[in-house]
């Protein structure tokens, strides 16, 4: 779990940098980057056309403009810490929320509801009547926590005694 957790942090970092770099590098105008595609797209388009080499050079020539107009890789390039400042905060909080989960998960601390709603799932399928021994050996509950969860549901009245096992309600 400790790889994935790492390999999911470092992913999720790497990504927001790269994210926050070229937010950076075009100054936040998506429509300069559309634009710009639709003109070497036409450029293209010209090329394979046949156009003469005329053509195609202006065509590209107008991409190039497009593309000078709202690209700023010197600004890119200064603001670069800051573009790893916010992938390093974005891998932290990945590894710290992926580590809570984790934590709450190797000390047996889900919520009561989803124990409650393992143990109807499982009554369900065994047809509706199981022991604690069943209960314990076929679910992801430990022993301590199926004697809990059991012993909440007979006080609500989800779950009746019947002999050594359980009957629903």
């Amino acid at each position: 779990m400790s790889a994935a957790r790492l390999l999911l942090s470092l992913i999720a970092g790497a990504s927001a940098a790269l994210i926050a770099f070229s937010l950076f590098y075009t100054r936040g105008d998506t429509g300069g980057i559309f634009r710009f595609l639709g003109a070497r797209g036409a450029a293209r388009r010209l090329e394979a056309a046949g156009a003469s080499p005329e053509q195609v050079a202006a065509a590209k020539a107008r991409a190039l403009e497009i593309a000078q107009g709202f690209a700023d890789p010197a600004f890119a390039t200064q603001m670069l810490p800051a573009a790893l400042l916010i992938g390093a905060v974005v891998a932290a909080l990945v590894w710290t929320l992926f580590g809570r989960r984790l934590t709450r998960a190797e000390q047996g601390g889900e919520r009561p509801d989803v124990q409650e709603r393992m143990v109807l799932k499982y009554a369900y399928r065994s047809g509706g009547h199981f022991t604690l021994r069943d209960l314990e050996e076929k679910s992801p509950l430990t022993s301590q926590q199926a004697r809990e969860v059991t012993a909440r549901m007979l006080e609500r009245g989800q779950l009746t005694r019947d002999g050594e096992g359980y009957r629903l309600s």
